[in-house]
């Protein structure tokens, strides 16, 4: 599943794919409503490496979510920084909270949800396989 509208975020220059460093600082964070059809806004800094490889720092506010949506053609690790919320894996929930990684493989669903009272931080990376 290639990238909705709006989460375009920074890609390589022509001619620089060769870097490794990503500054976050650098980049502008992008507000998408309804992520793939979830709840709310998402607030990210997103890179891409022009070959459907991201990397994002995002941000969910309470009660925003991240809609369910399948990896075909890729898998996604979200490692979150602050805040509690929930990820709905293949019709199960598992609970989020700072220092836990969350793992979609390639061919399954899932959802991201803020469902504590603070923002939801985190750190997503998406491969494509």
């Amino acid at each position: 599943m290639g990238c909705p509208p709006g989460c375009e975020g920074t890609v390589f220059p022509e001619g620089e794919k060769e870097k490794v460093l990503i500054d976050f600082g650098a980049i502008r964070e992008t507000v998408i409503g309804n992520f793939y059809g979830g709840e709310k806004e998402t607030a990210a800094k997103m890179f891409s490496d022009g070959l459907n490889n991201r990397v994002m720092l995002g941000r969910l506010p309470p009660g925003a979510s991240i809609g369910l949506h399948s990896h075909e053609k890729s898998s996604e690790a979200v490692y979150i920084l602050q805040g509690t919320g929930k990820a709905l894996y293949d019709g199960e929930e598992e609970a989020l909270s700072a220092g836990v990684c969350h793992y979609c493989p390639k061919h399954h669903s899932h959802s991201l949800i803020n469902n504590g009272g603070e923002d939801l931080l985190f750190f997503a990376v998406v491969a494509e396989q």
